[in-house]
C-alpha cells in the first residue's frame, strides 16, 4: 500500500511562489509515473504535471514555463515548483503515483490559494 502525503500549499500573492512536496510510502516511487493534478471548486481535475521515471516530463498547456515538476527518488519525493503564480491557480493540487504494476494513488490535496 501505498500512502502520499502533499506539504507546502498556502496563500501567496499573485505573482509569488511556492513549492509543494509530496512524499510517498512504500517501495514503488522509483518505479512509477509521478503527477501533480488540480481542480478549483465546479470544474474537473486537471492535470498540472507529471514525470516519469526516466525524468521526461510533460505539462498542462496552461503551465507556459511558469512550474516545474521534479523527483526524488531517494528521498520518495515529488516536488512542483510554482512561480509567477496567478489568481486562477488557486485550487487544491492532488498528488499522483502511477505505478508501473497497474496501482494509482492519490493524496489528499493542498489547498493554493492566490490573491490577487
Amino acid at each position: 500500500q501505498v500512502q502520499l502525503v502533499e506539504s507546502g500549499g498556502g496563500l501567496v500573492q499573485a505573482g509569488g511562489s511556492l513549492r509543494l512536496s509530496c512524499a510517498a510510502s512504500g517501495s514503488i516511487f522509483s518505479f512509477s509515473t509521478l503527477g501533480w493534478y488540480r481542480q478549483a471548486p465546479g470544474s474537473q481535475r486537471d492535470l498540472v504535471a507529471l514525470i516519469r521515471r526516466d525524468g521526461t516530463s510533460n505539462y498542462g498547456d496552461f503551465v507556459k514555463g511558469r512550474f516545474t515538476i521534479s523527483r526524488d527518488n531517494a528521498k520518495k519525493t515529488v516536488y512542483l515548483q510554482m512561480n509567477s503564480l496567478k489568481p486562477e491557480d488557486t485550487a487544491v493540487y492532488y498528488c499522483n503515483l502511477d505505478s508501473t504494476f497497474g496501482k494509482n494513488y492519490w493524496g489528499q490535496g493542498t489547498q493554493v490559494t492566490v490573491s490577487a
